[in-house]
């Protein structure tokens, strides 16, 4: 047999003449080669680069071609007002404004010290103001979109469900009850709400079952303008008080009863001690607002409680004190826009920790909602601008006027001869009653320095002091907190009273003693 080892088979030859092609026969079908030659797949990127390539060029031809037709339009218009003689000296326009824009110009001239030297000042600063508008439009766009980003909880609008009482101006107003019936209640308690509230508030997140346990009958009202209640044109601290009154009696409050004052709310209750005090059991004041214009603080009071507000508070004050018509600007701007926000934020106020912690909660926030949406109800600006106007007034009173004082009638010779004499002519004057404030030593609302002035002008006022606490933290949500405020003004928990016609004794006892002390001491 012939030894065939030496000679080349058809596949050996056909791979000789391929080797430098980039093709490799493996036996294998065509069809299944996995990946194109080399040859194919680098045409392909060629390709695709000069298709990338000529829209660019596309693209930086429009963009000339744009740039050009620009330039001949301004060419255009300059030569259109060139020939039509609009900035001639005898053309209307100059004669206008030649002389004004001639005199701004003028004033402005300084600026072109800040351009570059080799640039022409009637080229750069329109060049500027271009930018200035361009960048203008970007950030207001943007704002816009993380407007629309963000969700932002609208307010609702609950159908009226309060009840109402008739006064004898024709005015209504609305209350809410908690607690225990009328026939039944040891104490009864008033709480007027404060700025950016409705009745819905009280003592939020008080028990019920506290209430019952103390006998306490707790009724909240809506200020003129607020909630369900009728505005009142002309409203000040005094008819406040009568308001207060009349609501009392319509409601079945035979006796005395307890005023409770929150924050800005506290001004109707010191004005129900000044001009109603024999209706007055006692008050329970909680971060008490004073007017921070009174001319009767100290410096350092004064020093010590504007230092606490953010600027914008302090603006707020002194527009609702000196141009009160710009206020609703603001308001329309927060609280009336229809949109829900942070407290902090509308009543321009910071908060220390344990407020920022309750705030951040659901329990305050479903609670803060449902407020604000009660109290603008009416959605008008007006009772919000009387009421900031009120707090930075004249209050028609000062607090020292609720101080126990001996006052005599001496309108004329002989009756000051007879109250040298005699005392028939003379009656004791002010507030009788305890008064209890509770202040948080780290509330930056409302500051512990008007506390310090009320206790200076106040001697008899009792004060608890509450270290580590804000604006919020001890009043809002805190049965705790409820209960040692309950047990403080009231004493024992001895329940509802078991009998409509039972009075209440131990209510007003310690009111009694007191009263009978002064009285006592101020005769010696």
């Amino acid at each position: 047999m012939v030894d065939m080892r030496g000679v080349n088979t058809w596949q050996d030859e056909l791979a000789s003449l391929a080797e430098n092609s980039g093709f490799q026969y493996t036996g294998e079908p065509i069809s299944k080669m996995a990946a194109p030659p080399p040859i194919l797949a680098s045409t392909r990127m060629m390709e695709s680069e000069t298709e990338t390539e000529s829209l660019k060029e596309q693209v930086t031809g429009f963009l000339k071609s744009w740039g050009e037709m620009l330039v001949d339009l301004g060419k255009g218009c300059k030569d259109i007002v060139t020939q039509s003689n609009l900035v001639s000296e005898d053309s209307f326009i100059v004669q206008k404004l030649g002389k004004p824009m001639a005199k701004a110009s003028g004033r402005l001239k300084y600026l072109n010290e800040f351009l570059p030297e080799d640039r022409d000042p009637a080229i750069a600063w329109p060049v500027i103001l271009f930018v200035l508008l361009l960048a203008l439009a970007a950030i207001s766009g943007n704002s816009t979109n993380n407007s629309l980003v963000s969700s932002v909880k609208k307010m609702r609008v609950h159908p009226p469900s309060a009840t109402r009482i008739l006064l004898p101006d024709g005015r209504h107003m609305a209350y809410l009850e908690q607690g225990v019936p009328s026939d039944r209640a040891r104490f009864s308690v008033i709480a007027p709400h404060s700025f950016l509230s409705s009745r819905l508030a009280g003592i939020p997140g008080v028990k019920t079952s506290l209430l019952e346990e103390f006998g306490v009958r707790l009724v909240s009202y809506d200020l003129p303008g607020f909630g369900e209640s009728d505005p009142h044109t002309r409203r000040n601290l005094n008819s406040s008080a009568m308001d207060m009154l009349h609501l009392a009696d319509s409601i079945g409050i035979l006796g005395k009863f307890w005023v409770l004052g929150y924050s800005s709310g506290s001004m109707h209750s010191w004005a129900a001690l000044r001009y109603i005090p024999d209706r007055i059991a006692g008050a329970a004041m909680f971060a008490p607002m004073i007017n921070p214009y009174e001319p009767s603080m100290t410096k350092e009071e004064m020093r010590r409680t504007w230092d606490q507000w953010s600027s914008r508070r302090k603006l707020l004050y002194f527009l609702a004190r000196k141009f009160p018509k710009f206020l609703p600007y603001f308001y329309h701007r927060s609280f009336l826009s229809g949109n829900h926000g942070r407290i902090d934020k509308w009543m321009s106020q910071s908060l220390e920790k344990k407020d920022e912690i309750l705030i951040e909660g659901p329990m305050f926030e479903e609670f803060w909602h449902r407020d604000v949406e009660e109290s603008v109800r009416l959605g008008i600006a007006k009772p919000f601008t009387e009421e900031a106007v009120l707090q930075v007034s004249n209050w028609g009173f000062s607090l020292a006027d609720l101080n126990v004082q001996r006052k005599c009638l001496r309108n004329g010779i002989l009756l000051w001869l007879r109250s040298m004499y005699s005392q028939e002519e003379c009656e004791w004057a002010g507030f009788l009653g305890p008064i209890h404030i509770w202040q948080g030593m780290d509330d930056q609302a409302v500051p512990s320095s008007m506390t310090d002035y009320i206790t200076r002008v106040l001697p008899r006022a009792i004060w608890h002091k509450l270290p580590n606490e804000g604006h919020f933290s001890y009043y809002f949500f805190c049965e705790e907190c409820h209960r040692q405020i309950f047990s403080t003004l009231f004493g024992d928990a001895l329940g509802p009273l078991n009998k409509m016609a039972e009075i209440d004794e131990t209510s007003y006892e310690a009111v009694a003693e007191e009263a009978s002390s002064i009285t006592g001491s101020a005769r010696k």
